[in-house]
């Protein structure tokens, strides 16, 4: 079970079977809808992107600075994504949740 906080300070617990998609961004304090049926939180709906720190990838080779190159990237989540090879260990990027793709670098 996952435990959501309302502007109120109600819980609810949405059932870990329910969160697949959600897991790969979810973090502490992050802004999102919970979705209910007959009562019961039944999935979470998160922001369209999501700004995350790169905790490991690999250095980017000499001349592959184009932005085309891609290699991978993971996250404090442990999910891992294609980034451009000028990404390195520690930037903020922002992701597209909706179709798990980077998009900038944060500012």
């Amino acid at each position: 079970m996952y435990v959501f906080m309302d502007a109120e300070y109600n819980q609810f617990e949405v059932e870990a079977e329910n969160m697949v998609d959600a897991l790969k961004y979810l973090e502490d304090g992050l802004t999102c809808e919970v979705v209910f049926y007959n009562g019961k939180a039944i999935s979470v709906e998160l922001p369209n992107s999501v700004v995350r720190e790169v905790i490991y990838t690999e250095p980017a080779v000499k001349g592959d600075t184009s932005g085309k190159v891609l290699k991978p990237a993971r996250l404090a989540t442990g999910f891992e994504l294609p980034v451009p090879a000028f990404v390195s260990i520690g930037d903020k990027i922002e992701i597209d949740t909706r179709t798990d793709e980077y998009k900038s670098r944060a500012k």
